[in-house]
């Protein structure tokens, strides 16, 4: 009886639905276990086949760990704000809540193009999700928890005092007992003021100052901003100075943002690593991005003017080394003190790098770049006169927007100094700084006052000492770590709970909350404010507590509504406590219900949201602990990156024609004269053979002649083709291969085996149609690379093909039985047909021709051992996520039992349930054949006997003088005496002696024995 994935794979997944399998509900009773993934946002592209192997993964140890007891929390959502849908809704008008509907439940867009749907894509791969627990971060009975969190985060300051987060009200009674005395927070710089002034201060006031404390505040931010996009991005939307999505450009701009204060939590997130069981890879990208820095803040007075100029550096021990200092290009003070001489390049080098992204800034260390402010600092300890200059490398956004540039002793400030000539002072004791700066920390200073002979470490503490005995700085422990902006620019996000009364920010009281309102356009308004500011109706009454007309803002009960919204990450930040209790309309997780279900226990996701993502859950998990919220201050205790799946892309390459008189005739006519050529494509191992003439073949020259010619004729037919619809001008044309070569990525279900379908390529777009192709041996050979599977290279393979041809079963099997789940691998359905015949031989176990049929009684001996083998082995690699190997313990355990002809009930029933987690389907049908009522979800997990591993005999190699003879199967509790007498009493070893009498007889108990003649 031959297996019927389909049939099979529709049965099991509607008995799940109906019969609610992996509802999960509280239990005390049972020991609690959370499987979390990062869940996606649903895009129309659906998955491809690299989407589900974290979640596969996340799924097969889910349904271990509920066969070992656990009562296991498994939910799936969507992360379904975003810039995507937006984008799609510019350009089409459709609303992004119908664009996100359809991408999620399927359907057609506006386009016409039929959307699969995830939750269709995810069912039929045999997801154990408890849908009841779904949460889309879009639908307002989610969002409005969210704003519920950034109020409780308006409404609180950091007490460094007590190391936590605390409610405003008890920062404003502080301030109304003794004004800003004493107090102790993590705050924006501000003038101090009694109790007395305070209570004298008007409301406007009062708020201004509270801006300074709270941990959701509106502050003047650098921000990357993209024009053509309308809105600000983060750092990890922006790659080489222009936006992921669409490579439009960004540059950096001062806006009015709404951030978090992250940094108050930068000291515990470090300590917070520590309890993690994380890779060391991922806990070091956390660290260097908080990044933990001691030293010195230092003050310089800029020399005519009563600013000062304020840094931190690390080695204050190198304050005598100072040559010059360098302001980031956006630094307050370039303006003002920049001189007459100067201001031209200055301005134009400012105007230059703001349209340079901060990761672009940050990590181009070959180009150095830099003006001379014509301003100078004046040394603190010297008196000495210090150039002041700026350059790109230096960000406003980081410390102070400045540096005291030590060259002698940092190779950033050494390239700068040798690249400007700027002189380079040496204050390290008898060490050569000709070549190179010099950063060890062994170093003897010199040349430096009070600071001389001392030992770097010891000069660090001195140094710290004195800046302080000056009043002109302090010792300060500095993090790299710098505040989140969280605004956007943007229609489809979480809108903020804000109204501005006075020009100041104010939450919305109680539970209340705003949904986004409908607006005609997604683009920004004509006066250039955010799409929200294209609402009619978006007020908020303070009385009446609900949203009116703009039209009835009056200034005493009606203001305006905030127009920026959330950034993404808002949503993703606090879901999985969402999940604990998604129906609660009163609370946005019931005490109790966060209490059970704690941490996620194991939290599987891609390395992409290394810090982003799992930085910020962090910050607000311990935000929310602090405020008694919940019992556990960090989110996900166990967690594992899965690697990418790579898809394998395929090349066309497209000769570029070369105008010889290119500059005879005008643009536009060039390019009217390229739009009238048919596109001409030459095989990928005709460039790759003869870019170089050099070394070929005489047979490899010959072929070269006849391309040649071949491009020649080409050619004149190119030029007739532009002379015959353009006879107003003559054009020669000519190709070559050693140049002119355009790479494109080509739909890989239009190759097969690197040939390309010629006739379907010409069809998959309007603009290959008349396409001529340079073959080799009548085929045109595509180049391959592996690379990202992505839409945009064509090289997507989608699981519905798979699940279709092979099955749920065997994806997932074979998802995971390609390599560990941490490595990145090549996609290459070349061994799926063997992970599908280990499945069809599984089913082969229990059918007996068209059959149904086990055997019941006692086992063999050999199929318990095979079965407790498998046990063992299948349990350890499992508990240490060892995925891939699983599959082939399955494999060998299915061919041993098959060459046992094995089909007792009490064996196999028990492969059912070790083999159920990676291939569900076919083991819930043949659980209900064995006669279960039950899910085989609801089984316990086989326990292994060691017992059964121990063999009762033993087949002893039986030699004679070191040669092996024949084989003897004894008990393998017999001594060496009782071993020695049963071969001896063999009639083969009478054979081999042939009367003679053996010298000795060597015995090695469960190995071997040797007569020696």
């Amino acid at each position: 009886m031959e297996y019927n994935h389909k049939e099979v794979e529709q049965r099991c997944q509607k008995y799940w639905a109906e019969n609610g399998t992996y509802k999960v509900h509280e239990d005390v009773s049972k020991e609690k276990f959370y499987v979390l993934d990062m869940f996606p946002y649903p895009s129309g592209a659906g998955l491809h086949v690299g989407h589900p192997l974290g979640y596969i993964a996340s799924d097969i140890y889910a349904r271990y760990k509920r066969l070992e007891g656990y009562n296991v929390l498994h939910p799936m959502g969507y992360d379904s704000f975003g810039l995507p849908a937006e984008q799609y809704a510019i350009q089409t008008g459709q609303h992004p809540a119908v664009t996100t509907k359809t991408n999620i439940e399927g359907g057609t867009d506006k386009d016409g193009n039929v959307i699969p749907g995830y939750r269709k894509q995810l069912d039929q791969i045999g997801f154990s999700f408890d849908w009841s627990r779904e949460v889309r971060t879009s639908d307002p009975s989610y969002y409005k928890w969210t704003q519920w969190i950034f109020k409780q985060l308006f409404n609180s300051w950091y007490n460094k005092a007590e190391d936590k987060a605390q409610s405003i009200d008890l920062l404003i009674a502080h301030f109304e007992a003794n004004g800003s005395d004493g107090i102790k927070a993590v705050c924006d710089e501000h003038d101090a003021f009694t109790a007395a002034e305070w209570k004298a201060f008007d409301e406007k006031k009062q708020q201004e100052i509270l801006l300074y404390y709270r941990l959701a505040f509106l502050a003047d931010s650098w921000v990357n901003w993209c024009p053509a996009l309308g809105t600000v991005l983060a750092n990890d939307e922006v790659k080489d100075g222009v936006s992921e999505r669409g490579g439009h450009p960004v540059e950096q701009k001062l806006m009015r943002q709404w951030s978090l204060r992250i940094t108050a939590y930068a000291g515990r997130l470090l300590q917070g690593l520590d309890k993690l069981d994380w890779s060391d890879a991922l806990k070091d990208q956390q660290r260097n991005w908080i990044g933990k820095s001691k030293g010195a803040s230092v003050k310089f007075k800029v020399d005519g003017f009563d600013d000062m100029i304020e840094v931190f550096t690390t080695r204050p021990d190198t304050i005598f080394g100072v040559n010059f200092m360098v302001l980031a290009p956006e630094h307050e003070l370039v303006s003002k003190i920049t001189t007459a001489d100067c201001k031209e390049k200055v301005d134009a080098y400012v105007q230059a790098a703001a349209l340079k992204s901060e990761r672009d800034r940050q990590s181009d260390v070959k180009n150095i770049t830099g003006e001379f402010t014509g301003a100078y600092a004046i040394h603190p300890f010297t008196g000495d006169k210090v150039q002041i200059w700026i350059g790109d490398y230096v960000l406003a956004s980081y410390g102070t927007g400045a540096v005291m540039a030590v060259p002698c002793g940092d190779q950033r400030d050494w390239d700068f100094a040798k690249h400007f000539n700027i002189e380079i002072k040496n204050i390290f004791k008898d060490v050569d700084i000709s070549e190179a700066a010099y950063a060890e920390k062994d170093a003897v200073i010199t040349d430096s006052d009070f600071l001389n002979d001392l030992p770097v470490k010891k000069a660090i503490g001195v140094a710290i000492k004195h800046i302080m005995d000056a009043g002109i700085g302090v010792g300060k422990t500095n993090y790299r770590l710098r505040d989140a902006v969280f605004s956007r620019q943007r229609y489809w996000g979480e809108p903020f709970p804000v109204y501005y009364k006075d020009e100041m920010p104010y939450v919305l009281e109680g539970n209340y909350h705003v949904e986004l309102p409908e607006v005609d356009k997604f683009l920004p308004t004509e006066d250039g404010d955010p799409p929200l500011g294209n609402a009619d109706k978006w007020s908020w009454c303070i009385n009446k507590k609900i949203v009116k007309d703009n039209d009835q803002q009056n200034g005493t009960c009606t203001f305006p509504l905030e127009l920026n919204t959330m950034p993404g990450w808002a949503g993703s930040s606090w879901y999985f406590l969402r999940y604990m209790d998604p129906c609660n309309e009163k609370e946005f997780v019931a005490k109790d219900k966060a209490d059970y279900w704690g941490q996620v226990d194991l939290y599987i996701g891609g390395s992409e949201h290394a810090v982003g993502h799992l930085l910020y859950s962090r910050f607000w998990t311990k935000f929310l602990y602090d405020l008694g919220h919940i019992s556990f201050d960090e989110p996900f205790k166990k967690l594992i990156n899965q690697g990418m799946i790579l898809g394998r892309s395929s090349f066309v390459y497209r000769l570029i024609p070369h105008i010889n008189n290119l500059f005879s005739v005008e643009k536009e006519t060039i390019e009217k004269a390229f739009s009238l050529l048919p596109p001409v494509f030459i095989s990928y191992s005709h460039i790759e053979r003869y870019k170089k003439e050099e070394s070929l073949t005489q047979d490899e020259s010959e072929n070269l002649g006849k391309i040649k010619r071949q491009l020649v004729e080409l050619g004149e037919k190119m030029t007739a083709n532009v002379q015959e619809k353009l006879n107003d001008f003559n054009l020669p044309i000519s190709y070559t291969i050693q140049e002119y070569v355009n790479q494109l990525h080509v739909d890989i279900s239009l190759v097969q085996n690197d040939e390309l379908d010629i006739e379907g390529f010409k069809k998959w777009r309007e603009e290959y149609k008349d396409a001529e192709f340079i073959l080799e041996d009548g085929k045109y050979i595509c180049g391959h690379e592996v690379e990202k599977m992505s839409k945009s290279k064509y090289n997507v393979q989608t699981p519905d093909e798979l699940v279709d041809r092979f099955g749920a079963d065997t994806l997932r099997c074979y998802e995971m039985f390609l390599g560990p789940l941490e490595q990145s691998k090549p996609w290459d359905t070349q061994g799926i047909n063997g992970v599908s015949n280990f499945l069809r031989k599984f089913w082969r176990l229990f059918h007996n021709d068209e059959l149904f049929a086990v055997s019941d009684g006692e086992a063999d001996k050999k199929s318990l051992k095979t079965l407790h083998k498998t046990i063992k082995k299948i349990k350890e690699d499992l508990d240490r996520f060892s995925f891939n190997t699983v599959v082939s313990a399955a494999m060998i355990a299915v061919n041993e039992l098959t060459d046992q002809k094995c089909n007792n009930r009490d064996v196999l029933e028990k492969m059912v349930i070790i083999l159920s987690p990676y291939a569900p389907h076919i083991c819930e049908e043949l659980w209900a054949k064995l006669g279960h009522k039950e899910s085989v979800t609801f089984a316990q997990f086989p326990e292994f006997i060691p017992a059964h591993l121990e063999d009762s005999s033993y087949a002893y190699p039986v030699s004679f003088n070191g040669k092996m003879r024949f084989k003897l199967e004894l008990p393998t509790t017999l001594s060496k005496e009782e071993i020695e007498k049963e071969v001896m009493a063999n009639e083969q070893t009478a054979k081999y002696l042939d009367g003679k009498d053996p010298k000795k007889v060597i015995v090695v108990p469960k190995k071997i024995v040797n007569v020696v003649m």
